[in-house]
């Protein structure tokens, strides 16, 4: 395709297309041919029908001699050998069946990249750079960090930044599976995916194109890794096959040596090697994790290969960091207590001098306080890191902080001391808030035979209310080893999953049978840590995650079952002659269908 620049696959995907077009015509053409010559009994149409509809069977079964066998070896032995018994309609019969599953199985496939295709086509292919003479179009590779970019209404962005200019409504679904627009303005962050429903915004470049937070995504979604089941169809068919064709063998030649029908032997031999195929079991498992990886997906839930959507559906144990992930991560005022000053005294004061620090708490109570600080009344700000700040406002000497830091006799590490001209005023209790969906979160994972518990660095104060609310054990004071530690105790009891922020737990993200970030969509550490991600920061689509990977898995071991069942069913009605080759054909492809349609039922998952 000249002149793309895009960085797509056009020219590979205007070939799937082509040949798609291509084994279409095959089937209908080699279908009427077939008809014809049944219904005119021309054995001359017969092998021109076989030729068009299984040239690259033959092809595919030669070149597998050489290392394995497989389902193609099956149906060219199978059909061969029913043109030298002289069954022209069944040889043809078995070429188009079987080409008629593998089709319509594609397109199975193909329904589902597509609908993950358009969910997660998330790089776009321009963007719109300042340059000295204006704005320049280039692809997203050729722009640099610091860079200024231009995104106007129906882009996409091209990659993360901070947005320098404009406001605008911003459709995050391809990226947190959240339908509602979000508001974003100066100083807000942008990332790659997203699309900009309204107005133009400029954003300042913060990541390179490879290292932006849609590339990492699709470099998520893209991994092989197999499952064991997927693992164990390969095995199987590899074993399975040989001795397949070993069998017909056996059938074809040892009862005429006591003096059998030889023609009869062969036919069933051939019954054999056609209901015996393996398609519905090669096709329909990896094409289950397929639809269960989509059905997550939509839902906004990114799952990293099928060996982590196994792991989902065997959780037993599931621990949480609290910040971030059970609370909101956002420091608020929650009581101010004060014998000598009112309330809103002792917070003017505690604002005034939280007012030059950057600390969470020191913004939290300045936010509470709500009023505009006149900096002319602060002097001999000092800050002490770890314990607390000082400072001179209207000639009061302040100091907010730990209760050493004041003087104080008695400490509550939940709250913040405030001291005034040396003496003890009050205290202010900062802490996070328990995040609206998390009780529930976590009801629904206990009614699924889930045990929860929280394993934090933060203190037993601020992680017992959260604990109590919840009514799940925890283990406070946490360092990053200590967690890994603690995750390999529990691991003894069962599958064990952590759910974090993706960044400072990324150890114990890794150590945990299955690790689950929580809002770290753009972090290095959510994409190379975990096995799943939530890409918006909601508790409540860990069920989904659990109902989804166990639907699959229940949906993969129900196409093995009845695969299998049918195939040994029919296989031993052939070897006494009580099942035709037609049977045979209807009986393969039959089952490959209705495993290919159970296999969809993953992308449908209720909430």
């Amino acid at each position: 395709m000249a002149g793309c620049n895009c960085g797509c696959h056009c020219e590979e995907n205007h070939c799937e297309e082509e040949n798609k077009k291509l084994m279409l015509f095959r089937l209908i053409f080699g279908a009427l041919l077939f008809l014809t010559a049944f219904f005119t009994n021309q054995n001359v149409i017969f092998f021109i029908a076989y030729a068009v509809l299984g040239y690259d069977v033959v092809f595919g079964a030669v070149k597998s001699i050489r290392n394995i066998f497989n389902e193609k070896l099956l149906m060219t032995i199978a059909s061969v050998g029913a043109f030298i018994l002289g069954e022209f309609p069944e040889a043809c019969a078995v070429m188009l069946f079987y080409q008629l599953g593998e089709f319509l199985s594609d397109y199975a496939v193909d329904k589902s990249k597509k609908s993950i295709g358009e969910l997660m086509d998330l790089r776009a292919d321009t963007a719109h750079i300042c340059r000295e003479n204006g704005f320049e179009t280039v692809h997203p590779k050729d722009v640099h960090i610091g860079d200024t970019v231009r995104v106007l209404s129906g882009e996409k962005i091209p990659l993360d930044g901070i947005i320098s200019k404009g406001t605008g409504y911003f459709d995050t679904k391809s990226l947190t599976g959240e339908s509602v627009p979000k508001k974003l303005s100066e100083g807000d962050t942008v990332l790659s995916g997203y699309i900009l429903r309204d107005s133009m915004v400029e954003f300042t470049v913060a990541k390179e194109y490879s290292d932006s937070t849609a590339s990492k995504i699709l470099e998520l979604v893209k991994d092989e890794k197999k499952a064991k089941s997927e693992k164990f169809i390969t095995r199987f068919a590899r074993i399975y096959t040989p001795i397949v064709v070993l069998l017909a063998l056996l059938i074809a030649v040892i009862p005429p040596v006591f003096g059998g029908d030889y023609e009869m032997w062969c036919y069933r031999a051939i019954l054999f090697l056609v209901v015996s195929c393996p398609c519905a079991l090669v096709v329909s498992v990896p094409l289950s994790f397929f639809a269960g990886i989509g059905g997550a997906s939509v839902k906004g839930i990114l799952i990293k290969g099928a060996f982590a959507l196994e792991k989902a559906a065997d959780i037993e144990n599931i621990a949480f960091d609290k910040t971030g992930t059970l609370t909101d991560g956002q420091f608020e005022v929650r009581e101010i207590s004060s014998e000598k000053y009112s309330n809103e005294k002792l917070l003017e004061y505690a604002a005034f001098s939280e007012f030059y620090s950057s600390h969470p708490v020191a913004r939290a109570i300045v936010r509470k306080y709500g009023k505009s600080i006149d900096e002319n009344a602060v002097s001999e700000f000092k800050e002490l890191s770890g314990k607390g700040v000082s400072a001179t406002v209207n000639s009061h000497k302040v100091a907010v902080g730990s209760a050493e830091f004041i003087g104080a006799e008695q400490e509550t590490k939940s709250c913040v001391y405030v001291g005034i001209d040396g003496e003890f005023a009050g205290t202010i209790l900062v802490s996070d808030k328990l995040k609206d969906e998390a009780q529930q979160a976590v009801l629904s994972l206990k009614l699924m035979n889930i045990s929860p518990c929280i394993l934090t660095g933060d203190s037993a104060e601020n992680t017992k209310p959260v604990s109590d609310v919840l009514e799940i054990p925890y283990i406070s004071s946490l360092l990053p080893q200590d967690k890994v530690s603690e995750i390999e105790n529990i691991k003894k009891s069962g599958v064990t999953a952590f759910v974090g922020d993706g960044i400072n737990d990324a150890p114990v993200l890794s150590n945990a049978d299955l690790g689950i970030s929580m809002g770290g969509i753009g972090s290095d550490a959510a994409i190379y840590a975990s096995d799943v991600v939530l890409t918006s920061d909601n508790l409540e689509k860990l069920p989904k995650l659990i109902k989804i990977s166990r639907k699959t898995m229940r949906i993969v071991r129900e196409n093995i079952v009845i695969s299998i069942a049918v195939k040994i069913g029919v296989m031993l009605l052939g070897a006494v002659g009580s099942a035709s080759i037609w049977l045979a054909v209807f009986a393969d492809v039959g089952v490959l269908i209705l495993a290919v349609l159970n296999s969809l039922r993953a992308f449908a998952v209720k909430d």
